[in-house]
């Protein structure tokens, strides 16, 4: 017997004059996932309404539509399949045909495997029946994890591990993939349908059982608790693979979506993370620099006067020229000689010292003529000298000098050079032994009454 795909044009007349049968399902509803076909009977002429329910006519006529699949049943064993829409004859003069549509390969060979060889107890001598398998994505299946699940977490990038636990819920979507395992393992010989509510219970238990596989397949990767909703495909591939065996290889279903609501985390744990994660923010060197900028510029605020909050013109002014300040020390922390110790991204920072002590090498005070460095006042604490005034002397090779020798070649100071200061406004040349002859400032003409 087998069925042979019938022309649209060839069934209409010939259906009542020889009494087949036209064999058909209406529309699935979302929650049933197999029902069993109805024989269609008009009260017009040459109606077979006194045949028997569980008997196809030879020539019957079996409509399938999309998104169904149908099997026909004789004695107990499936001996016909089909999930190609259409319509289709049942000829008993041929062989098994096999018209699996669009469901795959492991389909065709299922039927091989299992077609004609299982039975079921309790048949009559003779029975027949149509089945109708509803092959779309069954949807708004919910679930929710009564008892926390262990989620051992480990940063790849600190080390930081944390033993922590969620609570999770949402939904999921599954689709019957072989319904010839699903006809044979689950709802076989049913009276008239089988809806999804008969199998939720068990379906929601198993998949409670394997989610702690797949959310610690999860953790596994470095994904924060909070985060797995982020990583719902990788989630319902491990749950694929992880419930492959119950579901796909026994019933012939399988998960197709996942979705998540926010996981429930202990409070205590989500502040361990995040002090932890902001801690290891000060492992690299250029946001322990940031850090410091931005506590150097509060502080400079919190001197200035000025809060933010309808502080004066001054204080807001003043403000603003600190966080100018702060901004140029971060760059030239960043750029300049103190990358090293501020922090240069992907190198060491090196320790830092503590506040108020000086660095190696550093000089303070002034150093008076005859050679003592380190002077505090006015005065040379070893031969009596008065500090020099701030004004120097250029030398030949053009270094600015304080003292009676170069400080860059050793030569001595020439005699007489004479040194320059507008006494109008006080600016002074760079070169002070060769000013210009107008000040750039006040315009004033530099002359005697400019000589220091």
């Amino acid at each position: 017997m087998g069925l042979i795909k019938a022309a649209k044009d060839a069934i209409g007349g010939l259906m009542a004059d020889q009494w087949r049968e036209y064999f058909y399902c209406t529309s699935l509803a979302s929650d049933v996932l197999m029902a069993k076909g109805e024989k269609q009977i008009t009260k017009g002429r040459n109606s077979n309404t006194k045949g028997i329910d569980n008997i196809i006519s030879n020539g019957s006529v079996v409509s399938v539509n999309a998104g169904q699949c149908m099997v026909i049943v004789d004695q107990g064993k499936i001996a016909e399949f089909c999930a190609e829409p259409g319509e289709f004859v049942y000829d008993t003069s041929t062989e098994p045909s096999l018209f699996y549509g669009s469901l795959g390969e492991n389909i065709r060979m299922t039927f091989q495997q299992l077609g004609r060889r299982f039975t079921f107890g309790g048949n009559t001598a003779k029975d027949q029946r149509v089945y109708y398998f509803n092959i779309k994505e069954i949807m708004n299946n919910l679930y929710g994890t009564p008892n926390p699940i262990r989620f051992h977490y480990v940063s790849k990038n600190t080390g930081f591990e944390i033993e922590t636990s969620v609570k999770c819920n949402g939904q999921y979507t599954f689709k019957i993939v072989d319904p010839i395992l699903f006809y044979t393992n689950v709802c076989g010989n049913v009276e008239k349908e089988y809806r999804k509510t008969e199998l939720l219970g068990v379906m929601k238990g198993e998949l409670l059982t394997k989610l702690p596989v797949a959310l610690a397949k999860i953790a596994a990767q470095g994904v924060l608790p909070y985060e797995v909703p982020l990583h719902l495909d990788e989630l319902t591939r491990y749950m694929k693979e992880a419930l492959s065996q119950q579901w796909t290889e026994l019933r012939g279903i399988e998960v197709v979506s996942m979705s998540m609501n926010d996981p429930i985390v202990p409070q205590e744990d989500i502040d361990k993370i995040n002090k932890w994660n902001d801690t290891a923010v000060l492992t690299r060197a250029d946001m322990a620099a940031a850090r410091q900028v931005e506590a150097y510029t509060q502080a400079l605020g919190g001197i200035s006067g000025g809060d933010g909050k309808g502080g004066s013109a001054e204080g807001s002014a003043m403000n603003g020229a600190m966080g100018m300040m702060a901004m140029g020390m971060m760059q030239g922390m960043m750029n300049g000689g103190m990358g090293n110790a501020f922090g240069v991204p992907g190198q060491p920072m090196a320790p830092l010292k503590p506040a108020g002590t000086v660095a190696e090498g550093a000089i303070l005070g002034w150093t008076c003529s005859c050679g003592k460095t380190d002077n505090r006042g006015k005065f040379c604490q070893e031969c009596g000298l008065p500090k020099p005034a701030l004004d120097g002397w250029t030398c030949s090779c053009g270094h600015v000098n304080q003292g009676k020798f170069c400080q860059e070649c050793g030569r001595k100071k020439p005699e007489g050079a004479s040194l320059y200061r507008c006494d109008k406004c006080g600016w002074e040349p760079e070169d002070p032994s060769h000013p210009p002859k107008f000040c750039p400032e006040c315009g004033d003409i530099f002359d005697e009454n400019d000589r220091v």
